[in-house]
């Protein structure tokens, strides 16, 4: 007896809140009919009070059996259509149209909509006997919209012994679907399992098959509910979502009827989508925030793989489709949704003719069109379409014929938000939408401007060249008329500066985070690095010709380390442990049907694999082992032309769908199919690649995805180390922040040191402007020729300087010039218009400045043999990560130049090679502070520590070569990536360079 009076306890608490703040009547289970799954009494009380005239129009048609004959037709109709579409679209009875349910109107204006919607009767009943089989049973309480079941909830009290899990096992071996209150569509829309602690839910019981997930609010960065200092952690639950206004919302704009063909049985397979929590919190913290602030904010949405993110990016357009704001002005006349995936173009379609039945309020812009794109977004936005979907790659090739008025607001809504947004297509996005205040004229002006063909025509009517900079610096910064909901699981800290929202620290941060820690442990996805091994190669090389020739030391080190990692006897032992590997352990996961993918390091290396795996294949006369390659464009190895599709023998589209099938199981990829490839199947990764940041996490993410019998993944890693991936990792475990901003004067400092060079006068920048602002159409290819008599001086001037060294400095700091006055222009409006002058002489000077000299890498395979080759497993197990919030550096740019090539003989870089590569691997402290600790040791760097910053740059940049080639020994991948990249290893300096400084100003004091 305990036990029911703490479980009745638990109900009375969750039924007193509903009735005395939810907007709930007190219903009598009595009144619920099991057979007709409904509150009979209720739903005729609804309709003879809120539509009196149809009530009356029913008895003259139905007479005395108005009752039971509608009650009838209510019953049919909720069966063919279930109880969703019934409770938003009404039914038919004889010709009179009956409303089940009233929604909120978009805005106050219509008196007689607001008191319809205030009639809606929301009942609550307890221990509700449901089964006319087994009439003794009952679910805990049901809550009813006008007589109509919505919500069913199992409750349990962890005090008596039994959680959530009890209600989950009642729900799936007590409550039968063919129950009318089970049943999936015809009954109740969705399915509570809760106890005090956390809540689940299901759309559809299925006995053991049931799947339920979890509606938490997450529990200080991961699973669970935090602490409720007012009550029970789960509250929420009827405090918040289940309330009137709230479960209205839901039924009217979130719920959904998802129909997809089921790959096993080619069946149409139906499943409803009820929001979990955290999706339905930030839709409406997004929409909130943009009623009350209108257009011209951005927000940062840093929700993880397996958010949902499809889901919430369609029930926020369309939210914010018919958002108005506190005096019922529209907030945004379009919504523009950036996205690759085509499945959200489908499903925003299904989902909003949904909600609405209307066609056309979701245009895609049709890359395969015979119409061009331009003119279907050009009329898509004069006609006013609501929502239109598009591509990055497509949307900056019309915009420029995008006709715009003063008075138009635009929600842009970008999936996966990424680096692409900080460069020319977020600017040609911006200069599309941006605002035009002035009228008459001007407006006619834009439109010439943006229409090449006509300029020519009107050529005496155009502005000069300083309303035309003008115009295009309002194309930067935020505009009063243009919000960005930019949605990524792993923001980069640009992405972050430009869409981040600005906290008391001054700094930004995402606006809303779901992160990878809490979709791991709510088991929306799989831990990725759960079951992780790494390799370690190790080899011996010797010089095969008499001579002995000098090559520039990271230009041999770039050749020799292609020569071993393409070597026969390197491709041909990975291969080996690939193959064994997935046919020992992988082939018999998830029922037989697991995937594989080997990760390359270059197209190259994809073909050379695919050629060795057919042949051990062959050898080992394996007929149960397809592989498929994929790579882009053409690939030249010996003399022979490669492509994709020639290898695979069909073409490249048809790839995704033939390897889900059966008769293909590795698939080889070199830059493809490493970010935003969706398939369950993919178990075990392969990698041959030094992989790091955002790139490493975006692909062994590919192997997260959740399906039926799937429940771990498994990397094995020949190029990176644990503590490279710990480091990839961790700033996207929990949420991401920036440690600093960037400063916008730094734009100006480069700009100072770019004049000290005297390459170029105030005079040849102001002639370049006239005309490269008057004459530089968007559309059409600049005439370079009317530019090259204003750039021609400058280049004179650059080529006369008798240092090579200040070349390169210049062009080095023009370069970072460039870059950082485009990044900062998506923060904040510098209003100066000879800075925005500069920079587009900027760019075209980069382009024209002669190439360095430097020499091609040299190829080294007749030059050198390998003599020694060994794999060595380092690490099996789990990589653990920290529950913590991750930092990513930032603010800091600067003027700088790489170190100078050093000149080395094939003989040294050989012997210097095995005497790094031959010894025992030992694991080391991260690469970072070796770097530091070795640097802080050398005697040079300890002098000049007490000189100026700038000083000791110079001091730096002559040492840390001989740092990274050291420790190539211990670190070889991310030593030969700091050699060979050079935006790599400018960002290693800025870190690297002043805790440097630090360490040894702490040893000196």
């Amino acid at each position: 007896m305990a036990l029911d009076t703490r479980e009745k306890v638990f109900e009375t608490e969750i039924e007193y809140s509903l009735i005395t703040f939810g907007n709930y009547e007190k219903g009598n289970p009595s009144d619920f009919d099991a057979l007709l799954g409904m509150d009979t009494k209720t739903v005729l009380r609804f309709i003879q009070d809120t539509q009196p005239k149809s009530w009356e129009s029913l008895c003259k048609r139905h007479g005395d059996r108005v009752h039971q004959n509608f009650i009838k037709r209510l019953a049919d109709e909720l069966k063919n259509r279930g109880t969703l579409d019934v409770l938003r679209h009404g039914v038919k009875d004889l010709g009179v149209e009956v409303a089940l349910c009233y929604f909120k109107p978009a805005n106050h204006m219509n008196k007689t909509t607001i008191e319809r919607y205030k009639g809606n009767i929301f009942s609550v009943m307890r221990q509700v006997h449901h089964s006319v089989s087994k009439p003794r049973d009952s679910v805990d309480t049901v809550l009813l919209l006008n007589g109509l079941p919505i919500v069913t909830l199992e409750l349990k009290n962890p005090l008596t012994g039994q959680t959530f899990s009890n209600a989950i096992c009642q729900y799936e071996e007590d409550r039968s679907n063919k129950d009318t209150l089970f049943a999936f569509k015809r009954g109740a829309l969705v399915h509570f399992a809760v106890d005090t602690e956390e809540a689940y839910m299901t759309t559809k019981l299925a006995g053991k098959g049931t799947v339920f997930l979890p509606f938490n609010k997450g529990n200080n960065g991961g699973a669970g509910n935090p602490v409720n200092p007012s009550g029970f952690r789960t509250a929420y639950l009827w405090e918040e979502v289940l309330v009137k206004d709230s479960l209205l919302d839901i039924i009217e704009r979130y719920l959904h009827l998802k129909k997809e063909e089921d790959i096993k049985t080619g069946k149409l397979k139906e499943s409803l989508i009820f929001p979990r929590y955290h999706q339905l919190e930030v839709v409406r913290l997004l929409v909130s925030y943009a009623k009350e602030n209108g257009a011209g904010h951005n927000y940062l949405i840093q929700h993880s793989a397996g958010s949902g993110k499809s889901n919430s990016i369609a029930w926020l357009a369309h939210h914010l489709s018919t958002l108005h704001d506190s005096e019922s002005q529209v907030v945004f006349n379009s919504i523009v949704v950036i996205t690759d995936r085509r499945v959200l173009d489908r499903q925003l379609q299904d989902t909003i003719y949904q909600f609405e039945h209307v066609d056309g309020v979701v245009v895609r812009i049709d890359e395969k069109s015979s119409v061009s794109k331009s003119k279907q977004l050009t009329d898509a936005l004069n006609n006013n379409a609501k929502i239109i979907i598009t591509t990055l790659q497509t949307f900056p090739f019309v915009l420029d014929k995008v006709e715009h008025s003063s008075d138009k607001k635009f929600a842009v809504i970008v999936d996966e938000a990424h680096s692409s947004q900080t460069g020319k297509a977020s600017e040609k996005l911006k200069e599309a939408l941006a605002e035009i205040e002035k009228k008459g004229d001007d407006v006619i002006e834009e439109k010439l401007h943006q229409f090449a063909e006509t300029e020519a025509r009107i050529e005496n009517q155009t502005d000069d060249s300083e309303d035309e900079v003008a115009r295009e610096m309002a194309s930067h910064g935020i505009q009063k008329n243009l919000s960005f909901f930019a949605f990524t699981a792993t923001p980069k800290q640009k992405t972050l500066e430009i869409f981040g929202v600005r906290g008391v620290d001054g700094l930004p941060h995402a606006f809303h985070v779901y992160n990878m820690r809490q979709a791991i442990e709510e088991r929306f996805i799989l831990d990725v690095l759960e079951n992780y091994t790494t390799y370690q190669t190790y080899f011996q090389v010797g010089k095969k010709i008499v001579d002995d020739p000098v090559y520039g030391k990271s230009k041999a080190n770039k050749a020799l380390g292609k020569f071993l990692s393409l070597h026969p006897h390197n491709l041909s032992q990975k291969t080996e442990i690939i193959i064994e590997h997935f046919r020992s352990v992988t082939q018999h996961e998830i029922g037989g049907k697991a995937k594989a993918m080997l990760v390359t390091g270059s197209r190259l290396h994809a073909v050379r694999y695919y050629f060795e795996f057919l042949k051990y294949i062959k050898k080992m006369k394996y007929r149960d082992l397809g592989v498929l390659v994929a790579f882009s464009g053409t690939v030249k190895d010996s003399g022979t032309d490669y492509t994709e599709s020639g290898l695979n023998k069909f073409a490249e589209s048809e790839l995704p769908e033939r390897f889900e099938g059966e008769e293909y199981q590795i698939l080889l990829v070199a830059e493809k199919y490493q970010t935003g490839f969706d398939q369950p199947l993919l178990h075990t990764m392969y990698v041959d690649k030094k992989l790091s940041g955002v790139k490493a996490v975006q692909t062994l993410s590919r192997l997260n995805r959740m399906c039926y019998g799937k429940s771990d993944t498994f990397v094995l890693d020949f190029a990176n180390t644990k503590e490279d991936i710990f480091e990839a990792f961790q700033p996207y475990y929990e949420r991401t922040d920036v440690d600093d901003i960037t400063d916008p004067n730094l734009i100006y400092d480069l700009k100072n040191t770019l004049d000290g060079y005297r390459i170029y006068a105030d005079s040849e920048v102001k002639a370049f402007a006239k005309v490269f602002f008057k004459e530089s159409v968007r559309q059409t290819e600049l005439d370079f020729g009317k530019l090259s008599p204003h750039l021609d001086p400058a280049i004179d001037r650059y080529c006369a300087m008798e240092s090579e060294i200040e070349q390169k400095e210049f062009k080095v700091t023009l370069r970072k010039f460039i870059r950082l006055y485009s990044f900062i222009c998506h923060i904040i409006k510098l209003n100066d218009s000879n800075l925005h002058k500069f920079s587009a002489f900027a760019k075209f000077l980069l382009r024209k400045l002669p190439a360095d000299g430097k020499g091609k890498t040299p190829n080294l395979d007749s030059d050198v043999a390998l003599q020694y080759y060994r794999l060595q497993k380092i690490f099996e197990g789990k990589i653990y990560l920290e529950n913590e919030t991750g930092v990513l550096p930032g603010g800091r740019h600067g003027a700088g130049l790489p170190p100078e090539e050093e000149k080395v003989t094939l003989s040294e870089l050989i012997a210097k090679l095995n005497e790094r590569l031959g010894t025992t691997f030992t694991e080391m402290d991260k690469v970072i502070e070796q770097f530091v600790e070795d640097m802080a040791q050398n005697p040079e760097m300890q002098l000049r520590a007490k000189n100026p910053m700038d000083m000791f740059q110079v001091a730096y940049e002559n040492n840390i070569m001989d740092v990274v080639i050291a420790r190539l020994q211990q670190n070889q991948d991310f030593c030969t990536k700091y050699i060979e990249d050079n935006d790599f290893r400018l960002e290693v300096d800025k870190i690297v360079l002043p805790l440097v400084h630090e360490r040894i100003a702490t040893q000196q004091v």
